[in-house]
């Protein structure tokens, strides 16, 4: 895999009010499919540098990107950002996936949207191409769906350290409070706003965000989750799964000990402890090991 890693290609993205960096891991033989890997919040690409040379290995090709003003992609002080959470859910993940279709001309493209990655889906025009679409992680979330044991942090996240050091600073800065990645004012807010009401973003339709749809034709769905995942819970999966039941989307919880794993969580499902449940994350067949 660290070959794939040294072929990668850095590739840029023209994003709608932004210029995106982006990273193509090309398929080490003839591809079967092409794949846009739109990360979680807060998640670096970097950081899926090993599911992309794990897939390029078996002939899918992936584009990863960093979302604009975080990681690779920001080219100012995040304090001067006006980034919001829907412009990386509509408008940077729109961007990345038609500069897929451009890196790859022809054959089948597919979908992988992690915890964010996922949330984009309904507000998005899809082109014929994409055939499969996979989300683990993405869910229609509340901060009471989340377990006791982790309740206090989500508390501190959203009601108390949170929104007075986004306030005082001017942008999260959640290195500094042990809370997660740095991110733009806009896209915490925002980020917040949809995790502490009821009706989740229903509040942005028509303001950021355009009418969502939830019926898509001719596409393979599956929405997924890990059975242990505290940040975006089963049960707020499950919601957004149904939310797609007109598209006959598949539900599916992934258990770690059916790989023989303690743990796949909410964003290690994607780091490399957790590449055993990969091929069934993307319905490839599993290696024999006889």
């Amino acid at each position: 895999m660290r070959l794939l890693e040294q072929a990668a290609q850095t590739i840029s993205i023209p994003a709608e009010g932004a210029r995106l960096v982006g990273t193509w891991y090309p398929a080490s033989a003839s591809p079967r499919a092409s794949l846009v890997l739109h990360g979680a919040t807060g998640v670096p690409q970097r950081f899926y540098r090993h599911f992309a040379a794990w897939a390029a290995e078996r002939g899918i090709s992936v584009l990863t990107y960093d979302y604009r003003d975080f990681g690779a992609s920001q080219t100012r002080p995040m304090r001067d950002s006006q980034a919001n959470f829907a412009d990386w859910a509509v408008h940077d993940q729109t961007a990345a996936l038609d500069t897929l279709a451009k890196l790859a001309p022809t054959g089948p493209l597919w979908v992988l949207g992690h915890s964010l990655g996922g949330l984009g889906l309904p507000f998005q025009t899809l082109p014929d191409r994409v055939t499969r679409i996979t989300t683990v992680g993405a869910g229609i979330g509340h901060y009471t769906d989340h377990p006791w044991s982790y309740r206090p942090k989500v508390l501190a996240f959203w009601f108390a350290l949170g929104p007075v050091a986004t306030a005082l600073a001017g942008y999260m800065p959640g290195k500094r409070l042990l809370l997660g990645a740095d991110l733009p004012a806009g896209v915490y807010w925002q980020w917040r706003r949809w995790c502490t009401r009821r009706d989740f973003f229903a509040s942005d339709i028509g303001v950021t965000l355009p009418e969502p749809n939830y019926t898509i034709d001719g596409k393979d769905i599956r929405i997924c989750v890990a059975a242990d995942d505290v940040v975006v819970p089963p049960v707020a999966v499950r919601r957004y799964a149904e939310a797609f039941a007109p598209s006959g989307a598949e539900f599916r919880i992934f258990a770690p000990a059916d790989y023989g794993l303690h743990t796949l969580k909410h964003i290690e499902v994607l780091s490399k402890e957790s590449a055993p449940v990969w091929a069934d994350l993307l319905e490839l067949p599993q290696p024999d090991l006889t």
